[in-house]
């Protein structure tokens, strides 16, 4: 199997964690917000560990392999992530979404009910996660990506329970809810492509899409993920859960990389 295919594959069974983890909501029960202030902020450790230990290291590590000095290795992953949080800044000012707590952002928007803005605003925070994933095959480290994918996946099973919950408040039904949610997942695999494409045709840009990646997801999780924590979470469940997340995706990348 082509590291394109296997790299397009893994990012759509990691997207797919979001189908998984909003399954719950088809039952009659109601999750405390406490547990869900933890399971945003196990989210938001997971994706904070993978930014460290799954693109960052790895990608400083490619850039010295390719014949760069340890500061050029250094500059160009500062570059870089510069570049994957400037464009992810650029695409939540210019597309008009609303976050779950957060509410609106954006450019206003007229002939957008508000369902499609969630659906825009879950977009613009899955596509990152995907390409991180697609880039991490592109570099040819293996089990590295498989972990990496894992996180993601992982990550993506609190997100997509907390998202169908906030739906079925908003009242829309649960079938509904779990679809949306589901359907939010499957943008990861058009980064997935994108990312082990490019990467893989040609390595020199390993470096640069590892850290463009990386810069992206902490946007993502400073930008969304904190805030949501905030506004959702009781007292220290958020940073429980943050810390649970960075110790498991730390474990997996350390085990199986």
């Amino acid at each position: 199997m082509s590291i394109i295919v296997l790299g397009s594959l893994a990012s759509l069974l990691a997207g797919l964690g979001t189908a998984v983890g909003a399954l719950p909501v088809l039952l009659p029960i109601d999750i405390p917000n406490k547990i869900q202030g933890v399971l945003l902020g196990l989210g938001g450790g997971i994706m904070l560990a993978a930014t460290s230990f799954s693109l960052l290291v790895p990608g400083t590590e490619a850039a010295i392999a390719q014949g760069h000095s340890t500061p050029m290795a250094a500059l160009i992953i500062v570059l870089g992530v510069l570049l994957g949080s400037g464009l992810l800044w650029q695409a939540h000012n210019h597309f008009p979404h609303e976050h779950i707590f957060k509410g609106q952002e954006g450019p206003a928007a007229q002939n957008l009910t508000r369902i499609w803005l969630f659906v825009i605003a879950i977009t613009l925070h899955n596509f990152p996660e995907g390409l991180a994933v697609g880039v991490g095959f592109g570099g040819g480290e293996t089990a590295s990506a498989f972990a990496l994918a894992l996180g993601i996946g992982l990550q993506n099973i609190p997100e997509g329970l907390v998202v169908a919950i906030a739906l079925r408040n908003l009242h829309y039904s649960s079938r509904y809810a779990l679809g949306v949610s589901t359907l939010t997942g499957l943008v990861e695999p058009i980064g997935g492509l994108l990312g082990v494409s490019v990467v893989s045709l040609a390595q020199s840009l390993l470096p640069w899409g590892m850290a463009l990646a990386a810069g992206a997801m902490l946007f993502v999780i400073v930008d969304e993920i904190i805030p949501e924590i905030d506004e959702k979470s009781l007292g220290q469940s958020g940073t429980l859960g943050v810390m649970l997340g960075f110790v498991v995706m730390m474990f997996l990348d350390i085990s199986l990389g």
